[in-house]
C-alpha cells in the first residue's frame, strides 16, 4: 500500500483527514514524551495503511490508540488515555482550583494542566487581586494592596492575642479575593466553560464544591517539602523574569511564605483536599492530571448513581 494514501476519520456527519500530529498531541497530554508520542502515532498510521483501512471511525481510532499506548508506552498510559476520553464526554464544565503558597510552581503546573486538558480559560488569583485594586482604594480595602505573605501590613484591627499576624492578614486578604473568585467561577459555569484557576488564595474551606451545582469542582494544593528546593524556585523565577520578580524580595520573606504554606496545607487536611508534593515537574503534572481526571469522573458517576 502506498504511504501516500490518505486516511480519513469518519462519523455520521462528515469525514476529516487523519493527522498523526494531532494524535501525537493527544498522547503528550497524558504524559507521553513528544518523541514517543509521535512514534506511536506513526505506528498507528502505518498499521491502518497495512490493513488498507483508509476510512476509520473515531471509536475505532481510540481503540487502536489505546492498544498501541499499552504496547508501546505501558498500560498506565492506556488507562490514562481512556479516562481522559471519559472526562471529555462529561456534561458539566470542569473547574480546577490549584492552591499552595508562593513559589511552589502553581502557575507553571496550571498552565500545563490547562493545555493538556484542552481548557482555554486560565486565571490566577493574583490577577483577580490586581483587578480589585483598580476598583477598591487602599483606604477601603488595604489588605489587597499587599503581597499575600505581607498582608498583615494592611490590617486595620488589632491582632488577637496569641494569633500569628501573617495568618490573620492572609485570611483577611483571602476572604476579600474569594468573593471575586466565586463570581468568576459562577460566570464560567453559566457560560458552560471549563476553567483552571490557580493562586495562593485558593485555600480549602473558603470555596465548597457544593456551591456550584452545575460544575465539577476539583481542588488540590501543591506543596514543596524541602525548604532548599522551595527557595531555589525563587532564584529560577528571577532569572526567567529578568529580575522583574527579584529573588531577594522572596528570600527576605521566606519565613512568612513557609508559614502560609503550612497553614494552607493544614486547611487542606482539615477539609479533605489532597496536598500533592511537587518534585520533578513532569511527574508532578502527571500526578495532578491523574487526580483531576479521577476526581471528576468519580464525582460524575456518584451523581448518576
Amino acid at each position: 500500500m502506498s504511504p501516500d494514501k490518505v486516511i480519513t476519520l469518519s462519523d455520521k456527519r462528515h469525514d476529516l483527514p487523519f493527522s498523526k500530529g494531532l494524535l501525537a498531541q493527544s498522547f503528550t497530554s497524558i504524559g507521553v514524551s513528544p518523541s514517543k508520542a509521535y512514534s506511536i502515532a506513526i505506528a498507528i498510521q502505518q498499521d491502518l495503511r497495512d490493513r488498507d483501512e483508509l476510512s476509520v471511525s473515531m471509536q475505532r481510532l481510540r481503540a487502536l490508540a489505546t492498544d498501541a499506548l499499552g504496547k508501546m508506552a505501558g498500560e498506565p498510559y492506556a488507562i490514562r488515555y481512556r479516562k481522559l476520553y471519559e472526562l471529555s464526554k462529561l456534561d458539566r464544565p470542569l473547574v480546577v482550583l490549584i492552591g499552595g503558597t508562593t513559589g511552589v510552581g502553581k502557575s507553571t503546573i496550571a498552565t500545563e494542566v490547562a493545555h493538556r486538558l484542552g481548557i482555554t480559560r486560565i486565571m490566577s488569583t493574583d490577577s483577580i487581586r490586581e483587578v480589585m485594586r483598580g476598583i477598591f482604594t487602599r483606604d477601603l480595602m488595604p489588605a489587597i494592596y499587599e503581597s499575600a505573605f505581607n498582608a498583615w501590613r494592611g490590617l486595620r484591627v488589632p491582632v488577637p492575642h496569641g494569633a500569628n499576624p501573617v495568618i490573620v492578614g492572609f485570611r483577611e486578604q483571602t476572604a476579600a479575593v474569594t468573593t471575586a473568585v466565586k463570581s468568576l467561577i459562577e460566570r464560567s459555569v453559566l457560560e458552560g466553560d471549563s476553567l483552571v484557576l490557580e493562586g495562593v488564595h485558593l485555600v480549602p474551606g473558603y470555596i465548597g464544591a457544593g456551591q456550584f451545582k452545575n460544575a465539577r469542582i476539583v481542588q488540590l494544593v501543591i506543596g514543596v517539602a524541602d525548604e532548599d528546593v522551595h527557595r531555589s524556585h525563587f532564584y529560577i523565577r528571577e532569572v526567567q523574569t529578568d529580575g522583574v520578580r527579584p529573588f531577594e524580595r522572596y528570600r527576605a520573606n521566606f519565613g512568612n511564605i513557609r508559614v502560609l504554606g503550612s497553614y494552607i496545607e493544614d486547611m487542606a487536611h482539615e477539609h479533605g483536599i489532597p496536598v500533592l508534593m511537587s518534585h520533578q515537574l513532569d511527574d508532578t503534572i502527571a500526578d495532578v492530571i491523574e487526580h483531576i481526571v479521577n476526581s471528576a469522573i468519580e464525582e460524575e458517576y456518584d451523581a448518576h448513581g
